[in-house]
């Protein structure tokens, strides 16, 4: 087993405000009704950790475009300003990465080169100038990812990422379910997977579909992005 990592270790970058604004991220210069809706979105989600004591999370959607990864991040962003956990955020959507362009850091090794090339994990580990929180981008984009996802190596990452910290929350950034077997076949080395769905857009008949395909899964609960419909 590798030594513990101490995020003092892990190398920091500062992503761009007006950037973290644009991609709608939130942080410095976000509107304030964004935190609120994450925060909302956190304390329900703790919850049903806690009662399951369940500490990884597969986010994914039905089809593209749903928003999955922009909730990923958001929540774990949210879940890092809560003094009680620490949280861990790995893109998995490894055909198509895009943390770098949301978040703006420079291109660099990833959970694919750990997988395939055994770099370190403490040396593919990011801080986004945020307190308790860490990221491990995809890395360099490949093909055969399905085989990646569902291989005894990241089982095994899956299992030293879970128990490595007790008070650390680890999200997985998938791709879309409907669109690829990705999602299937890493799923069943989390707790729980949660679903999100974009209001309008996304078709119930997808979302039953979806649904299915993860049914060895213990599914969190279901977002619903891009509301229209405001409470007040």
């Amino acid at each position: 087993m590798e030594p513990r990592v101490r995020y003092r270790q892990t190398q920091q970058f500062t992503p761009a405000r007006r950037r973290l604004a644009r991609n709608l991220v939130v942080g410095a210069g976000a509107p304030n009704e964004g935190y609120a809706v994450y925060n909302h979105l956190r304390t329900q989600i703790l919850q049903r950790l806690q009662e399951n004591h369940w500490n990884t999370v597969a986010i994914t959607s039905p089809s593209k475009s749903s928003g999955n990864t922009l909730t990923a991040i958001n929540l774990a962003i949210s879940i890092a300003r809560d003094y009680n956990y620490t949280v861990l955020v790995v893109e998995l959507d490894l055909v198509n990465p895009s943390f770098q362009r949301i978040l703006g850091f420079k291109q660099r090794q990833g959970i694919v080169d750990h997988l395939l090339h055994d770099v370190p994990i403490p040396e593919i580990l990011l801080n986004p100038g945020i307190d308790r929180l860490v990221v491990i981008p995809a890395g360099s984009p490949i093909t055969n990812s399905s085989e990646l996802l569902s291989s005894p190596k990241m089982s095994g990452l899956v299992e030293e990422l879970k128990h490595r910290y007790e008070d650390r929350i680890v999200l997985f950034d998938l791709p879309p379910v409907l669109t690829s077997d990705h999602a299937m076949a890493f799923s069943p080395l989390v707790d729980c997977a949660l679903l999100v769905v974009e209001e309008g857009e996304t078709r119930i008949n997808d979302v039953r579909r979806a649904l299915d395909c993860l049914r060895s899964t213990n599914i969190l609960g279901v977002v619903l992005n891009r509301s229209i419909h405001v409470e007040t």
